[in-house]
């Protein structure tokens, strides 16, 4: 059974990294030191839920972390570091700081070094989460021994809900918009000052008209999704933020 070292300091480790096309090591030490760091390990890079799920929110709920004092947040696998600086160019996760534990020698220290040679991976990293202040250790998160790879408590919500139970999650936010289209302008500029962050999916690179239509019913642009919903297009959207304001005065 995995151990959680709570209250224990980090293990003692080299992480061979690339900057600007020039090796770096890293320490324990230079990683640690005077901070407070997130990390959260995964199997591998690529992988499924570490690029659909882990990694993504992660980067969402960065500024919240922030906001409670996190310095940083630190992706860690036992992958060198080619491919760990490709993972993070490819995931536009650019609030994580992607960490190469080539040779699983922290992983190794944590305890939590595991054999995948059955899936052609040889040794990795069970996935976990962890809390650490100054190089101590003061929560884990280590997913259940179970077969596979489990992935229902190292996940950012969890450890945002132990770091501020009180937090307030950023909505999820989408525009479907057109190139060249006044109405889209309008309706990204009033989400970005309510202060809103959004994902704009642009027709023909990301989608086709049918995809509008079988999601939203619609065939004119932008329209918005709010948490699952859909708003609608730039008027509809004024109501909605009015009414939001209002709802919170």
């Amino acid at each position: 059974m995995f151990k959680s070292i709570e209250g224990q300091r980090v293990p003692q480790a080299t992480f061979k990294t690339r900057r600007d096309h020039e090796w770096v090591d890293l320490s324990t030490d230079d990683v640690f030191a005077g901070k407070t760091v997130i990390v959260f390990s995964l199997p591998g890079a690529f992988t499924p839920t570490c690029s659909s799920s882990h990694v993504p929110r992660y980067n969402q709920l960065q500024p919240y972390f922030q906001a409670n004092g996190v310095d940083e947040i630190i992706c860690m696998s036992v992958n060198d570091a080619f491919v760990m600086d490709e993972w993070a160019r490819s995931q536009n996760a650019d609030r994580v700081t992607f960490l190469p534990d080539g040779n699983g020698e922290f992983t190794d220290g944590m305890g939590l070094l595991v054999g995948k040679e059955d899936l052609g991976f040889g040794k990795r990293s069970w996935r976990y989460s962890m809390l650490v202040r100054d190089g101590i250790v003061e929560k884990m998160f280590i997913e259940p021994e179970q077969p596979g790879d489990p992935f229902e408590v190292s996940d950012a919500d969890t450890m945002l809900s132990y770091i501020d139970p009180e937090a307030q999650r950023p909505r999820d936010v989408t525009v479907f918009s057109r190139p060249g289209c006044p109405f889209c302008v309008r309706a990204k500029g009033m989400l970005r000052d309510a202060g809103f962050e959004f994902e704009e999916l642009v027709l023909n690179r990301d989608y086709t008209d049918r995809t509008l239509r079988a999601v939203a019913d619609a065939t004119t642009y932008p329209q918005v999704f709010i948490d699952g919903k859909l708003i609608g297009g730039s008027d509809d959207l004024e109501a909605w933020l009015a009414a939001a304001e209002q709802k919170a005065a």
